[in-house]
């Protein structure tokens, strides 16, 4: 791994395998680096993903991968919000804190991250970065084990290494019904309350549903324009919210889709995603900006039979293509996310990638790419591996990643290796409360089992009574990484 950074701050010609090209290495060791996280954004729900263009467009993510990278086997951690975003943040898995049940943290829960613990926006920070977050944070908030949103919500994202928050607290449903700027509710005029069922009645300007994406957009560009002409370079984490339910497409998308008002959100992420690009070009930083596009977990494909999701399914849209599942599950479906990676004269455009990658990866990847590839896996991101060789299309014996462990938002522990997938069976509950029933339509789920992806992407065969020794070495192997602090090798 060290050749490969090695070779991304030699001033040489990098080599891409696939198609010969060569690629001036001209672009400073420091680029600018956003990272998009959409929000339940499925596999199959991008053009460049095989999405059916008479359903939904995705032009500005599809050019993404045509100008850069699509990764066909990329990971989330989790099946559900909150533990992907604390594992891309930390570079650490989130069930070795105390939500270790596969479930999230709720709108009044406090800060997960501890503030000594090194994250990607402290690590870039130290390199010089300006770092800023806008977009949706579900990680808490402060000390209490109750957040009191008429006080000072500290710490928070600034704690943790941003020079600038404009959040959503926890979902683009939630009860705040508010925006979090810095370390204060957004326009927040006295601690007078008038909570209702669905709010907590903060006086302070809500949030107008079918306008967040635009308002959180907003946000970021204009904190991207605030670096032009910096001389640091800026790390910007932008998290939309888009496409959680409640599904609300802005004015501008509404009817654009053939999938329903699903489909018109999907459009309205789409044209975040432009209005992104559109900005980085205006200021001359596209070009040296590092942009990587993913989403926390798969899509719902649960969300009732009159819910925007199955409207859109009954359309044609196949939410996460051929997988089985989707958010909160153990399958596919639940994991495997859209992944581009855009990086002019360093990514070679137009090429798809098959190695297996992570969500939690990002962290020692730009750590990677700023020169600072010895992470010490006992305090700094303990399971995220450096997998930049395959962002610049290089080739290798191995593969870069020997496993990968998953979590459902059940708790339901599996591991990938190569093409095998483990699943123990167990669920998990918090403390207090009973587990899941393994019973009723998810009790598949709950049944220990062994599948190759290869010969059965759709996970319908259980294949551990053939394959007693691939058992036997992930489960051994899934039990160490657990009780150990690190599965970084």
């Amino acid at each position: 791994m060290e050749f490969f950074v090695r070779s991304l701050l030699l001033p040489l010609l990098i080599a891409h395998s696939a198609t010969g090209a060569s690629f001036a290495a001209t672009t400073p060791a420091t680029p600018n680096i956003v990272v998009i996280l959409s929000d339940d954004y499925g596999y199959g729900s991008v053009g460049a993903y095989g999405a059916d263009p008479a359903l939904v467009r995705t032009p500005n993510l599809d050019r993404l991968a045509r100008e850069g990278r699509r990764f066909t086997d990329a990971y989330t951690p989790s099946s559900v919000c909150t533990p992907t975003r604390y594992a891309l943040i930390t570079g650490r898995y989130c069930w070795r804190t105390s939500l270790n049940h596969g479930g999230v943290a709720n709108t009044l829960d406090p800060l997960l991250i501890e503030t000594t613990r090194p994250t990607i926006a402290s690590l870039l920070k130290k390199h010089g970065y300006a770092t800023g977050f806008v977009g949706k944070w579900h990680l808490g908030y402060g000390t209490e084990p109750r957040v009191d949103f008429t006080k000072e919500l500290k710490p928070g994202p600034l704690e943790l290494g941003f020079d600038y928050q404009f959040a959503v607290p926890q979902n683009h449903n939630d009860k705040s019904r508010v925006f979090v700027e810095d370390h204060h509710v957004y326009g927040l005029r006295s601690a007078k309350l008038t909570p209702s069922e669905k709010s907590l009645g903060l006086d302070a300007p809500e949030r107008d549903d079918p306008k967040t994406m635009g308002d959180l957009t907003e946000r970021a560009v204009g904190w991207l324009a605030k670096q032009a002409g910096q001389p640091a370079p800026f790390f910007l984490y932008f998290a939309p919210v888009a496409v959680h339910e409640l599904v609300t497409p802005s004015a501008e998308s509404q009817g654009t889709s053939k999938a329903g008002p699903y489909g018109d959100f999907i459009h309205d992420l789409d044209r975040s995603i432009g209005r992104i690009l559109a900005a980085l070009e205006k200021q001359n930083a596209l070009e040296n900006t590092l942009i990587i596009f993913t989403s926390d977990n798969g899509g719902v494909i649960s969300g009732g039979p009159t819910g925007p999701s199955k409207i859109a399914m009954e359309a044609g849209l196949k939410i996460n293509g051929t997988l089985r599942g989707g958010k909160h599950d153990i399958w596919e479906g639940g994991f495997k996310v859209p992944f581009l990676v855009r990086w002019p004269g360093r990514v070679p455009a137009g090429t798809t990638s098959n190695e297996m990658i992570g969500l939690v990866d990002i962290f020692a990847t730009v750590a990677a790419v700023v020169g600072d590839p010895k992470l010490d896996r006992t305090t700094t991101a303990p399971d995220s591996v450096n997998v930049l060789a395959a962002f610049l299309g290089q080739t290798s014996t191995q593969p870069l990643r020997r496993d990968l462990l998953l979590q459902s938002a059940s708790g339901v522990y599996a591991i990938r290796s190569g093409p095998w997938k483990w699943i123990d069976g167990v669920p998990l509950a918090p403390k207090g409360k009973k587990a899941p029933a393994a019973t009723g339509p998810k009790a598949d789920q709950f049944r220990p089992r062994l599948i190759n992806l290869t010969d059965d992407p759709t996970e319908t065969n259980d294949v551990s009574a053939a394959h007693p020794d691939i058992v036997k070495r992930l489960a051994e192997t899934l039990r160490v990484h657990r009780a150990q602090g690190f599965s970084r090798q």
